[in-house]
């Protein structure tokens, strides 16, 4: 048997996934710089290049590496006699080498993925108005004064805590998981195929060393099919007739009146439209009941941006000048350190920060309500092309643009929209801790770890750039 050949077809298919992914890598960098409205190429675009290169290349040395094992696992071991020998010592350093740079690759996407999700800049649209006047008592003993009666605050903090929430929501249990593929592999002894030896008959461990190709089939086929089944279950069972907390959340913000936007680059976002088709949302148990109860008898207007739609998610391209407001509005909310000579020393800074979110509100009302001809904006549909490559083609020169989103992409900026990296990322740590220890406990339980370590860390940090960029007081996130 030559084993050349099997190995020139995994050079050559490593090199043609390889160029493929160096292309789609560089589609993606273009892309990006469209959405940061930045044409020039420097040392950033560079790095970005070399990023998204990284995760793509990950995918491809993973799928090839699966390829492979599943290939010498079904060949060797299906078949009643012997018909191929497996890899030599070195053939199988090799492949090591190969499953050990993937892993070092999605390493550094994972992270890459994770630094873009806890710098988003996101801001809580309220569309609430006062809607009746009160009295404020002055100090001095004087007589109350008439004020408009204030906004309730609540509402943002209820929305601001379901978002904090669905931030590392999964479509998978990673609870769920670890235990049924250490279940197959150890209780149903799927790890007695990664013997060397070629029978079926159940053997004693130890007595017959493993191959490293065939455990790290038999760990990889196990994992991807039991998080492949997980996810299908989630999508066509669970949340169809159970609870969708993706679809439950933007419903939260059309029942409180609060629109959501999103900028995960410098001109690029998601916007969710919250606006109550009621107009107001601060009001009693009676009255909310009813407004529910006309909605669903379709006696009131329908949720959707546009006149007579329901479509409430939209990808948006913004123009530089919308983004430069948005940045010059939004400098004292984020309370970047400005020096002592800038300031106004008459103002409270925490004065400073309450008038900046206010600010912002109705900037963003206003450029919503297209109140604002220097920054409006047109809807429109994203061609089959630019959803396929995730690339807009048209730039927005003079006015932003919505694209219509009915698949409710922003949660590319949570855990839920990125899915399938994170299943491959704990792939290659569950193999790389079984190809180090030769046990799929000590993988499992690593594994676990990990995903509660980054789990903890995205919850923690995520939860200081919500408070930062919208202002919501922490003490009020559960």
């Amino acid at each position: 048997m030559k084993q050349r050949e099997n190995e020139a077809k995994s050079d050559i298919a490593l090199g043609v996934l390889g160029s493929l992914a160096a292309l789609y890598s560089l589609v993606k960098t273009a892309g990006w710089k469209r959405r940061e409205g930045s044409p020039g190429i420097d040392l950033q675009t560079i790095v970005k290049f070399l990023l998204f290169y990284a995760g793509d290349l990950a995918n491809v040395l993973f799928a090839v590496t699966v390829g492979i094992g599943v290939y010498w696992l079904i060949f060797f071991k299906a078949p009643s006699t012997i018909t191929i020998r497996l890899p030599t010592p070195e053939k199988e350093y090799n492949f090591i080498t190969y499953v050990s740079c993937a892993f070092a690759l999605k390493v550094i996407h994972f992270l890459h993925k994770l630094a873009s999700q806890l710098s988003i800049d996101i801001f809580f649209i309220d569309w609430e108005r006062p809607r009746g006047r009160g009295y404020r008592s002055l100090q001095g003993g004087t007589e109350p004064k008439s004020t408009m009666s204030p906004v309730s605050i609540w509402r943002t903090y209820f929305v601001a805590n379901e978002w904090n929430e669905i931030q590392t929501l999964r479509k998978t249990c990673p609870a769920f998981q670890i235990m049924a593929v250490l279940f197959f592999l150890e209780v149903v002894h799927f790890e007695d195929l990664a013997t060397v030896n070629a029978s079926h008959v159940p053997i004693v461990k130890r007595e017959i060393p493993w191959h490293q190709i065939l455990r790290y089939s038999i760990a990889c086929t196990t994992w991807l099919t039991i998080g492949c089944l997980q996810i299908f279950f989630f999508a066509s069972l669970y949340e169809r007739f159970v609870e969708d907390k993706i679809k439950q959340f933007v419903d939260l913000c059309s029942v409180s009146n609060i629109s959501v936007l999103i900028l995960s680059s410098r001109c690029f976002g998601y916007y969710i439209h919250g606006r109550s088709v009621h107009g107001y949302a601060d009001t009693n148990m009676e009255e909310m009941s009813l407004n529910l109860k006309r909605e669903a008898e379709n006696l009131c207007g329908q949720r959707g941006l546009l006149p007579n739609t329901d479509i409430q998610t939209f990808q948006i391209l913004i123009t530089n000048k919308m983004r430069q407001q948005y940045d010059r509005i939004h400098e004292p909310l984020i309370k970047k350190k400005v020096p002592s000579h800038l300031l106004d020393s008459s103002v409270n800074p925490v004065e400073q920060s309450i008038n900046a979110y206010h600010t912002m509100n109705k900037f963003l009302s206003a450029f919503i309500d297209h109140a604002n001809r220097e920054t409006d904006y047109i809807i429109k549909d994203k061609l089959l092309v630019e959803k396929i490559i995730s690339m807009e083609f048209l730039e927005p020169m003079e006015k932003s643009i919505f694209y219509n989103d009915d698949s409710y992409s922003f949660t590319d900026v949570l855990y839920y929209g990125n899915e399938a990296s994170l299943l491959i990322f704990d792939t290659l740590f569950f193999c790389i801790v079984d190809i180090a220890s030769e046990s799929y406990v000590l993988a499992a339980v690593l594994t676990y770890f990990q995903q509660r370590l980054f789990e903890m860390i995205r919850s923690v940090t995520g939860r200081k750039n919500l408070v930062a960029k919208t202002m919501v007081d922490d003490r009020f996130l559960l």
